[in-house]
């Protein structure tokens, strides 16, 4: 674990004493679902993987593979985290949207992800993540028409020219 008067893990910029190690430690709850992702960005870098399995929401718990999470959080340098943007859903559910940078077998490494949360018996816990790497592209502009003039400036209609 880290020393506790070491900044924390998190990049919030305060004392890991005074910031996640008492939400690691079970010493206090998160107050927010934004408090609860960056004490586990901090158990990812200081190897409290035990924290991380019961800050999972129970619903989705047995989903986790402990052994791929333990060897990830022992094989990786923790460099920093970035808080992207915290959306409150209503007063039992939120989205966190972060940047996790390690390094990884002398690779600098990011994870970017959408975390959702839920509060379970009145805590805040991870449900799960959307890769926010590969997100789904989505078309901007209505497509043309079969009937309508090609866009590629023929004269002719699109389904006679480029829409075959």
């Amino acid at each position: 674990m880290t020393d506790n008067n070491q900044t924390c893990p998190c990049s919030s910029g305060a004392r890991f004493a005074d910031c996640c190690e008492q939400i690691i430690k079970g010493e206090r709850e998160s107050q927010t679902a934004e408090e609860l992702m960056r004490a586990r960005y901090a158990a990812f870098a200081t190897g409290a993987i035990d924290f991380i399995v019961a800050s999972t929401h129970s619903r989705t718990r047995r989903e986790i593979d402990i052994q791929y999470i333990r060897e990830w959080s022992q094989t990786s340098t923790w460099r920093g985290l970035q808080i992207i943007d915290t959306k409150l859903v209503d007063d039992n559910k939120a989205s966190v949207s972060f940047d996790a940078q390690y390094t990884q077998a002398g690779k600098d490494q990011s994870h970017k992800e959408k975390g959702l949360f839920e509060r379970e018996n009145g805590k805040w816990r991870f449900v799960t993540g959307e890769d926010l790497k590969n997100p789904t592209v989505r078309y901007e502009t209505p497509r043309t028409g079969r009937n309508e003039p090609c866009p590629c400036g023929s004269g002719r209609k699109y389904k006679k020219c480029c829409g075959v």
